[in-house]
């Protein structure tokens, strides 16, 4: 029976990867010459460090497009306040990974209001959803990238 499971997961090496790429870009810009700028990354969160609120908030703007141009959706990360620490201003970007119980519901609930023959079963942190026909799950997939979640979903483990 055809089955695929929706997750939320981020891509760590293309995380790696934008973070890199915004740091390089910071290193160009003449407006952050001689200051202290920088994006940092440990496991569950990217750090952003600038002098003032204003360039905390230019860096931001620079992750957010080496992001999307590394297609890791924004929605995983959870922007924090930006913070003063000693001289320096920094803002904390929490790293989503998985479903929540109350998203999990709500995703199940979709799929049952659209009254297809398929089940939607919550596993941890994921969704399975199994069904005869392989038409039914992809039409499953396109309502929920039609709807505006607070996670980022992913489909995968599509077996047929």
């Amino acid at each position: 029976m055809p089955s695929f499971d929706i997750v939320s997961e981020i891509d760590m090496h293309e995380l790696t990867n934008a973070v890199n790429n915004a740091n390089r870009a910071i290193s160009q810009r003449y407006d952050f010459k001689g200051t202290e700028t920088s994006v940092k990354q440990s496991k569950e969160e990217v750090t952003l460090i600038s002098q003032s609120e204003f360039q905390v908030e230019q860096v931001l703007d620079i992750m957010h497009k080496e992001l999307v141009r590394r297609k890791v959706d924004i929605k995983s990360l959870e922007e924090g306040d930006i913070k003063p620490n000693g001289k320096n201003m920094e803002q904390k970007l929490l790293l989503r990974q998985g479903i929540d119980k109350d998203t999990s519901k709500k995703i199940v609930k979709l799929i049952k209001d659209k009254k297809l023959k398929v089940q939607a079963a919550i596993q941890g942190e994921q969704v399975r959803v199994t069904g005869k026909k392989r038409d039914d799950l992809q039409a499953v997939m396109a309502m929920l990238r039609d709807q505006d979640l607070p996670v980022a979903l992913q489909f995968n483990n599509f077996r047929d």
